[in-house]
This record gives structure tokens, C-alpha cells and sequence, in this order.
């Protein structure tokens, strides 16, 4: 397994140009969410490599803060696992490292996730690539569906068909309800609904993140699907008031026909309700063969000012090598980063997980210097507009006010 660099022949690599010798030691800092994932790699890598990886996890509503103020205090670490939605805004700050010139050499670049390098360029520079993956997809209780007289084979692929799962599934009394989301988390609907409005054609942002684009028919329709779930009754009213803390547990109940969700989830079913027969499937659109997905997940980048470069993007290669990505993190139900190990042998053992990596490589994830103020907030114009909408049923005041809303603090930064 190579662990050196790629070098152009007789060009110095940007990223190391004036860097000092190779260290003995480099700082990696990645947010509490991710310590399960962060790690094993770690270890696995102190455990073959001389120079070493120490591994700082941070509190996630701490994160972001603390990073800023040791790069600006010229004491960043010396890598970094960043939530892939903010690194637009670290690369426009100028607290990133270029790492295009290394990365575009790897053999296997393009074959890396679109969505992560994407969010990692600003002004035709990369600044970040690929560190750990995760797609949206519904989930369905195959008995359930039986029960209900559904073909537990046949997933819907459709909003229509969707509606009309929930309602056999709902009709089947004893507190059962076809439909799960929850209402209150932000982040949850961003991950599970937007991709249902990019299915039917919509879309929330420019591309460049800098114009909102709300205020058009297919986000409407999508809220108004959202509202007929509600309004009939086929979601249990606990859900309004969930800001994601049973947003899988109500699932493993039993008693939930479908919700969307991640590859996360997979595992955490199995664990909760071992017994639980279900069966995952594309987030669809409106018609019949639509679909979307979040392609979510964390980037890895260098921070600038760091003196350790050239070690730090030692171990960053090194975490997109074959025996890392299938032998250590594929192994442990993890996805790969790169599409061309998605299929390997431990996902041939779960084929859910199959569907959750090609549902995540052809995800999409919105471009925003100020994401958090408008997608992760609770107070935020994303999830207030869903919420107006969807438990309120005033879609069209609610999508005007988050045209309005959404433009204010593209505007203002925040």
C-alpha cells in the first residue's frame, strides 16, 4: 500500500512548497460525531506508520469556533475532518491549504465522490477531498407492507405511491402510521426532503449558493406531499416536536411504515430491533423514476499555516487506499469514498449498503458560505419553512417567506 505522494515530474507540489521536513508527529482535530469513524483510522495508521497521527475530538457545537480561532492564532492543527457543508466557507476565509495539485494526481481522482470535491473548490482550487460518505434513502417495514397487502418487494417510487403505502399501513390501527419524519430537527429534513424536491426537478440555491430559488412550482408540490401526509394523519403527531432524537427509534418500534434516513441508520436498526424485516429504496421524486439523495459526510483538509504538510497529506492518501477503505472502514459498515470500491465484498454482505453508496455518489449537497444559518438552524428559513407549511398548510406564505429569508442572509453573511 503506498503511502507517498504523487508528484508531478519536475514540479514541486504547491502544498509543500517551503513546507519544513517531514515530521514525526502531525495533530488531526474531528468533532464528536465522528470519533467512531475517526479512530480505528488513527490507530490503524500509529500502528504502521513511524510517524504518528494524535487525534483531538472536539465537542460539535465547538468545532467550527475553535478551529477559526487556532488558525487565526496561527496555531492550527495539522489536518482536519470538517462536515463537508463548511468547508465552502473555510476555503473563501482563506484557512485552507490548496491541495489540488496532490489530489488531481491520485490514480483513482475521479473516481472519488463529485459531491465532496465540489463543496471542497472555491475559485477553481481545491481545498478538501472525500473522508467519510453518507446518502439519504428510505427505509419501509417489509412486514408492514405485508400486512398491509403491500408487495414487500416493491418499494414506492413515488410521491403517489408513497401516500398510498402510508394510508393501507396507517388503516391498519393499533397506533401504526405510514409516514415518519421529524419535525422539529433542521438538519434531519434538509438530509431526507431536500433531496425529494432536487428529485422533481427543484432546487433551493444557485449553484453558487449566492440566489435562492424557492419560489418555484416543484418545491411547492413538495411541501404540499409533505402537508397531505400530515393533514391525513399518516405521520403520528409526536413527530412535530422530534428534533431527531427519535427520529430512528420511532422506526425500530415497529409500528412505522416508512422514513427516510441515512446509511447511519442501517446499523442502528439492527441494533434496536434486530428482528425488524426491512428493505431500503431510492428517495423518489414525483413521477416514477425520479430519485435524489444527500450526499453528506465529512471532508478532510489542511489547515493553513500548519508546518507538518507534507505528513498530513501523507495520512489523507492514505485513508483513500484500497486496504483502508474496504479492509478497515467498508468492514466495519462504513461507505467507501471512492465509487469504484462502493461494491466490495463486506457490502455484497448487506446489500442495503449497496443502495445507501449509490444513492450518496450521485447525491448532491448545496453550495453555501453560510449553511448553518440557513439549513442547519432550527431558526433557520429552511426548517421554518417547513414547518409553516407542512403543520400550519400555508405552503405558498411559507415558501415566500423563505424566499425572503433565505436572500436576507445570503446578503448579510449570517
Amino acid at each position: 500500500m503506498r503511502n507517498t505522494i504523487l508528484w508531478f515530474a519536475g514540479a514541486a507540489s504547491a502544498l509543500l512548497v517551503g513546507a519544513t521536513a517531514q515530521a514525526a508527529e502531525i495533530q488531526l482535530w474531528a468533532r464528536a460525531r465522528t470519533e467512531g469513524y475517526v479512530k480505528p483510522l488513527v490507530e490503524a495508521w500509529n500502528q504502521q506508520k513511524p510517524d504518528k497521527v494524535v487525534l483531538n475530538i472536539i465537542p460539535n457545537e465547538q468545532f467550527i469556533a475553535k478551529v477559526g480561532a487556532a488558525i487565526a492564532a496561527g496555531t492550527p492543527p495539522d489536518v482536519m475532518s470538517i462536515d463537508l457543508i463548511y468547508v465552502p466557507a473555510f476555503a473563501r476565509a482563506e484557512q485552507l491549504t490548496e491541495i489540488g495539485r496532490e489530489a488531481k494526481a491520485l490514480p483513482f481522482y475521479d473516481k472519488l465522490i463529485s459531491s465532496h470535491l465540489r463543496l471542497g473548490t472555491y475559485e477553481n482550487k481545491l481545498y478538501a477531498v472525500p473522508f467519510s460518505a453518507e446518502g439519504s434513502f428510505l427505509v419501509y417495514n417489509k412486514g408492514l407492507f405485508r400486512k398491509a397487502g403491500l408487495d414487500p418487494e416493491k418499494p414506492p417510487r413515488s410521491w403517489a405511491e408513497i401516500k398510498d403505502a402510508a394510508r393501507k399501513i396507517t388503516a391498519l390501527g393499533d397506533e401504526h402510521y405510514g409516514f415518519y419524519f421529524p419535525g422539529g430537527c433542521a438538519g434531519c429534513n434538509v438530509f431526507t426532503f431536500l433531496p425529494m424536491i432536487w428529485a422533481a426537478g427543484g432546487d433551493v440555491l444557485s449553484p453558487d449558493g449566492m440566489t435562492p430559488t424557492i419560489d418555484q412550482p416543484a418545491v411547492k408540490r413538495a411541501l404540499q406531499f409533505y402537508r397531505e401526509l400530515w393533514a391525513e394523519k399518516l405521520v403520528p403527531q409526536a413527530a412535530r416536536a422530534d428534533g431527531g432524537q427519535n427520529w430512528t427509534a420511532a422506526f425500530a418500534s415497529g409500528k412505522i411504515g416508512m422514513f427516510s434516513t441515512g446509511a447511519f441508520a442501517v446499523g442502528a436498526i439492527k441494533r434496536l430491533a434486530p428482528d425488524l424485516d426491512f428493505g431500503v429504496a431510492y428517495l423518489p421524486g414525483e413521477q416514477a423514476g425520479q430519485w435524489s439523495s444527500f450526499a453528506g459526510g465529512d471532508s478532510i483538509a489542511v489547515p493553513k499555516g500548519t508546518k507538518n504538510a507534507k505528513l498530513a497529506w501523507s495520512f489523507i492518501e492514505w485513508t483513500m487506499q484500497p486496504d483502508v477503505q474496504v479492509e478497515l472502514l467498508a468492514k466495519n459498515s462504513s461507505l467507501p469514498v471512492r465509487a469504484d470500491l462502493a461494491e466490495n465484498k463486506y457490502a455484497a454482505s448487506e446489500p442495503r449498503y449497496v443502495l445507501a453508496a449509490q444513492a450518496m455518489a450521485a447525491g448532491r449537497t448545496p453550495y453555501s458560505f453560510v449553511y448553518n444559518d440557513l439549513f442547519n438552524s432550527p431558526q433557520g428559513p429552511f426548517l421554518q419553512m417547513l414547518q409553516k407549511a407542512v403543520f400550519d398548510g400555508d405552503v405558498d406564505g411559507a415558501v415566500a417567506e423563505a424566499q425572503r429569508r433565505f436572500r436576507q442572509v445570503i446578503a448579510t453573511g449570517g
